[in-house]
């Protein structure tokens, strides 16, 4: 049975819930799923300090990456003459959604929408319409993300998530990421990967680039998290920092800076509505 209630917390939050997994989506913070929990147990890692101050940018659940995904080189892109400031991952993780339609017919499912507006016309010179569907079935989320252009003139954008997992030892989790080449943040180079991560270092932000495939999986004891995402996605970003329980594995269409270099850009012509997909299981 699928159900979809609301609760009042800081924010109001939306409770999906099929089965015994349970999905928490806050509109208001930037459309962030805050929880995921099944029979009981949390998938997700939330710093609840830092969610409670607006000011600060949400470290935990899934942000959403849009229209660029990782940053820019000084914080800025040109395009056609012009120069546009643009923070790291963009404003879609920023600004509120509104939840436009709920379902509860094929699991729980709800669409939050966000709408071109004067603030972000002034740093994306674009009208659209984002549709991001979020479902839940069992044990699986999946992301459908609806990316609709009301311009005149074609649009350029990155789209992708940040989900921190949640670890109580890293040192024990098995990966299968499907590539073997990485660039680190801020690098040009490209290194082999050995398949391990060395969780003594300070922060690691890999950038896996190649993928020869649409799944990376992830085994932590008895669980295994499978993340999979369609054709779009060009990356996949491992990103974790010592001595926090957390873990991100993130799928982007596009790499760093990628509205200046053109680098994997997806583009959506005037009218049209590009639709991309990420699912994630726990079994």
């Amino acid at each position: 049975m699928s159900t979809i209630t609301t609760e009042n917390q800081q924010h109001l939050a939306y409770i999906l819930a099929d089965g015994d997994s349970q999905v928490s989506v806050v509109p208001e913070r930037g459309g962030i799923v805050t929880s995921w929990k099944i029979n009981g147990k949390e998938v997700f890692y939330l710093d609840a300090e830092r969610f409670k101050d607006p000011s600060l940018s949400v470290r935990g659940g899934i942000p959403l990456l849009f229209p660029i995904c990782g940053n820019l080189v000084d914080d800025a892109y040109s395009f056609k003459g012009e120069t546009y400031p643009m923070k790291q991952h963009g404003f879609g993780r920023t600004l509120p959604w509104e939840v436009t339609q709920q379902s509860t017919e094929d699991g729980a499912s709800i669409t939050i929408t966000l709408k071109s507006s004067e603030e972000t016309r002034a740093v994306y010179p674009f009208d659209f319409q984002l549709d991001y569907i979020y479902t839940l079935k069992g044990n699986t989320l999946e992301q459908r993300f609806r990316h609709t252009n009301l311009s005149e003139k074609t649009m350029p954008f990155s789209t992708g998530t940040h989900p921190y997992f949640q670890v109580a030892d890293k040192t024990k989790l098995v990966f299968d990421i499907p590539s073997t080449d990485y660039k680190i943040k801020g690098g040009k180079e490209v290194f082999a990967f050995n398949g391990k991560f060395d969780f003594d270092q300070e922060e690691i932000d890999f950038a896996f680039i190649n993928l020869e495939g649409q799944t990376a999986t992830v085994k932590d004891g008895d669980s295994t998290l499978t993340i999979s995402y369609d054709e779009n996605y060009s990356t996949l970003v491992f990103w974790t920092v010592k001595g926090k329980n957390f873990y991100c594995m993130e799928p982007w269409s596009g790499p760093r800076n990628a509205m200046n270099t053109g680098d994997f850009l997806l583009t959506a012509a005037p009218q049209q509505t590009v639709e991309t997909v990420i699912s994630m299981t726990m079994s």
